[in-house]
């Protein structure tokens, strides 16, 4: 593997995750890349967007250049950022919020992620170097939601791997993260193992494993991302 091997961007990623979404579907996204799978839903696709903070159907995040024109600052979501209205959007107290993620009507939720395992673990709160940590939603999302993508980039800046055989960091959750997508592949968690579904344009499902600490299974239909 080359060191100028192209790996996908934060949007693509969030591209890519918008192909899991369906009509209808209710929808919470995390921090960070998450975020971004909001700029991306299919064209006549209908997603009802919820976030613990307590609103119900809005729309996309409101970007950099559209704060003087769109931000309302009564209008934001659990990180902080500006959401746009859509008509019949609604709001609650964050306890009935949080009583509809725990009683499991949020049908996907999108969440970054510090380090998955092999059994589908998410450790996605806590660096422990820095001490910095806040578990926020992410606990409840993680148990709650009826499938959970994590996103996140595939090693650390440092090259460290990030999908593991065993998390070393604190869990959010066990065995919760049902499809990973990363900047460069696309795996799905099953009780056999991690199977590699797709690949960034251009590597190859043995450099992919060779960031990756689990053995990856490789099916027939491997194929390339595409948007």
């Amino acid at each position: 593997m080359g060191p100028t091997k192209g790996k996908l961007t934060r949007e693509l990623m969030a591209m890519r995750i918008s192909q899991e979404l369906f009509d209808g579907a209710v929808v919470n996204l995390g921090i960070g890349i998450p975020t971004l799978v909001s700029s991306y839903i299919p064209e006549g696709m209908t997603i009802i967007f919820h976030t613990q903070n307590g609103a119900l159907g809005f729309g996309p995040v409101v970007t950099a250049d559209e704060v003087a024109e769109k931000a309302d600052v009564d209008l934001i979501n659990a990180g902080g950022q500006y959401i746009t209205p859509l008509p019949g959007m609604c709001f609650f107290h964050h306890a009935d919020s949080f009583g509809m993620i725990r009683g499991g009507h949020i049908d996907l939720t999108v969440l970054g992620a510090l380090q998955v395992s092999e059994k589908g673990d998410l450790a996605n709160w806590l660096f422990p170097a820095r001490g910095v940590g806040n578990i926020g939603g992410g606990m409840d999302l993680a148990v709650g939601a009826k499938k959970v993508i994590a996103a996140m980039e595939h090693v650390t800046k440092n090259g460290e791997l990030r999908i593991l055989k065993e998390c070393n960091y604190p869990l959010t959750a066990k065995e919760c993260v049902d499809l990973i997508v990363t900047d460069i592949a696309v795996i799905e968690v099953t009780r056999e193992g991690l199977v590699l579904r797709e690949h960034a344009p251009g590597w190859t499902a043995e450099e992919v494993q060779a960031l990756t600490e689990p053995r990856l299974i490789i099916p027939p239909d491997l194929k390339e991302i595409s948007f």
